[in-house]
């Protein structure tokens, strides 16, 4: 009886450690998503705001507007990585 008790015991705290680890995983994702996805609202608010006020300055705006973005985007490719050595290491 007590090696049957034991073994529940054990298999309850690894169910336990692996939600635990999920949830950890699925809080990093989403608070690291939410900075870069304001960012990138903010980028391209401003940038449609400057475009509107001096149109010919389109290319410039936009071209720097775009690298601006991909690398606001980086940061939740980061999250990602984080998200996913919480989950499976």
């Amino acid at each position: 009886m007590a090696v049957e008790e034991t073994k529940a015991v054990v298999e309850g705290a690894l169910n336990n450690v692996e939600s635990m680890k999920s949830l950890a995983a699925a809080i990093a994702m989403g608070l690291g998503a939410v900075g870069p996805g304001l960012g990138i609202g903010i980028l391209a608010s401003k940038a449609m705001e400057a475009i509107g006020r001096n149109p010919e300055a389109t290319p410039k705006i936009q071209t720097n507007m775009i690298l601006a973005i991909a690398f606001t985007e980086a940061i939740a490719i980061y999250a990602l990585v984080v998200a996913l050595i919480i989950k499976f290491v």
